[in-house]
């Protein structure tokens, strides 16, 4: 029998540890921020302005969320995701900026890892489906099937017209991966022409925090316990116009026969990645490199992630392994503190 767990959609798995009220609309006297919940993206998206607290303005930085999830979301029908996937060994699919951007990215991304972040991993994650009702733990012929229509080298995409053309029928785009990512960034654009300085974006784990505090200090940002679903943390860090996105194991998972199955899926082999990271949290000055990469440094193992990561400049990670050990890379050394002294820094 399958015992399904979905985490509370973790607004747990980054923790902003400096106390955002709750309350949807807040005054613009208040010294609390203006804070406005949605369930968005398949996700809780939070979104708190600690100046230019304006109605109109939250309402735009919304606006811009549905738009993107008008145009990318895999789980509905009649979106240009949903055209381009239809059009899967057919033909070319014209689509709007927002779609070719963030396909295009993921294509980037899918090459720099040589396939083990894919955004053509569609299939394999349609039929896992974990997070979803319908989640299920696949046979392995039903895996072996579905590997056949996954590989990037299959999708093109032309920057002359902004078309998309999957070679292969049957495959399928999914941008769950990164789309979240951009979606930070595309909000933080919408708040900086509006004018706001100091303001934190949430989209279920991906944080973009703007600017700094109103007092002036950096943002101190918690970061989420993978062991535990209630919002405990295991250390923290100070950031400013940085995005801080988290990825783990027991985000979303399903379990059979006391084995928990996690929604990080290996492109090659159509299973969950096995390796020793329980948890990891990419700090980055764009949310759609942190989203990205969470996977694709995710996928590479400890070693392997740590000096994939060492060659990106601008980019820092934290990595949470299985039996508690914590690893971080070099620019974090005077900024993260662990707090859980279940956890064990090293050097």
């Amino acid at each position: 029998m399958i015992n399904f767990k979905k985490l509370s959609i973790m607004l747990g798995a980054i923790v902003i540890s400096l106390s955002i009220s709750g309350c949807t609309k807040v005054a613009n006297n208040s010294n609390n921020p203006m804070t406005e919940t949605e369930f968005l993206m398949g996700t809780i998206i939070k979104v708190s302005l600690y100046d230019k607290k304006n109605e109109d303005v939250m309402n735009k930085a919304f606006d811009r969320i549905r738009q993107i999830e008008s145009e990318v979301s895999i789980n509905k029908e009649g979106t240009e995701l949903d055209r381009v996937n239809a059009g899967s060994g057919k033909e070319w699919v014209k689509v709007k900026d927002d779609t070719f951007t963030i396909v295009k990215k993921g294509l980037e991304y899918s090459k720099k890892t040589e396939g083990t972040f894919d955004i053509t991993v569609g299939p394999i994650v349609k039929l896992w489906s974990i997070g979803l009702p319908e989640a299920k733990v696949p046979t392995k012929n039903e895996i072996d099937e579905k590997l056949k229509f996954v590989g990037y080298k299959d999708l093109e995409v032309n920057d002359n017209d902004k078309s998309i053309f999957l070679k292969r029928p049957g495959m399928i785009i999914d941008l769950g991966g990164i789309a979240k990512g951009y979606t930070a960034d595309a909000v933080s654009e919408v708040l900086k022409k509006e004018g706001v300085k100091s303001a934190v974006i949430d989209l279920g784990g991906n944080v973009l925090a703007m600017g700094n505090k109103p007092d002036g200090e950096p943002w101190r940002i918690g970061i989420q316990n993978p062991f535990d679903s209630r919002g405990q943390i295991v250390g923290s860090i100070g950031v400013s116009n940085k995005s801080v996105v988290t990825s783990g194991i027991y985000e979303r998972f399903i379990e059979q026969d006391g084995k928990k199955y996690h929604h990080i899926l290996n492109p090659f082999t159509g299973y969950p990645y096995e390796n020793e990271i329980a948890g990891i949290t990419i700090i980055s000055d764009k949310s759609i490199d942190g989203d990205a990469l969470s996977t694709s440094v995710f996928s590479k193992g400890l070693k392997g992630g740590m000096e994939f990561i060492e060659n990106i400049p601008g980019i820092d990670v934290i990595f949470i392994t299985k039996n508690k050990d914590v690893y971080i890379t070099s620019g974090l050394k005077n900024n993260f503190k662990i707090t859980n002294s279940e956890f064990k820094l090293v050097n």
